[in-house]
């Protein structure tokens, strides 16, 4: 499946088939992240891959319950790093872009975009008890949790949800000049 196929055909799957991710088709999921820009080539991320059903079963009660997630062939946990993101830089950042939080952000939905390129399902999971998660994986104090990531075979295929016009999103040159194409 080529990649606008892939963004075509992406949808949040909330129930999985019971089937392991083999492990070459795993690598390929995470790699696909590990190629994701970031600022500076910082790569403020690390992730935890989570494939024990134990592990999985936490993981979804800590994330209110969703326990659809524990049904997954693995549970991918995207960490950022503050320390990766230093305080002093050579330009100005604005006070809403946080790299450490950011940067993970695109290396998961490269990931999310490979799993669905190789038919895999995935779910952004950003309702979660950070501090129940890091207890779980034991993950040191000073990471955030930025997401939790269920990846795993279909077991439902929703339709496209809709989506507002080109016109509507994008301007042209200035806000609410919309752009003709």
């Amino acid at each position: 499946m080529d990649l606008f196929e892939a963004i075509e055909k992406r949808r949040s799957i909330r129930k999985f088939k019971p089937n392991p991710i083999p492990k070459e088709a795993l690598k390929r999921i995470l790699e696909a992240g590990r190629q994701a820009p970031s600022g500076g080539n910082r790569q403020p991320w690390r992730f935890i891959i989570a494939r024990k059903p134990e592990t999985k079963k936490a993981l979804a009660a800590a994330a209110n319950n969703q326990m659809f997630i524990a049904d997954a062939g693995a549970v991918i946990v995207a960490l950022g790093d503050p320390k990766a993101s230093p305080t002093k830089l050579p330009y100005t950042l604005s006070t809403t872009r946080i790299p450490y939080m950011q940067d993970p952000m695109i290396a998961v939905e490269h990931m999310v975009l490979a799993a669905t390129a190789l038919g895999y399902g995935t779910c952004w999971i950003g309702a979660f008890n950070e501090e129940e998660v890091k207890k779980i994986l034991k993950i040191p104090a000073d990471m955030a949790v930025i997401a939790l990531l269920p990846v795993g075979v279909p077991d439902e295929s929703p339709p496209p949800k809709p989506r507002k016009a080109l016109n509507e999103l994008f301007f042209d040159e200035s806000y609410g000049v919309p752009l003709e194409l």
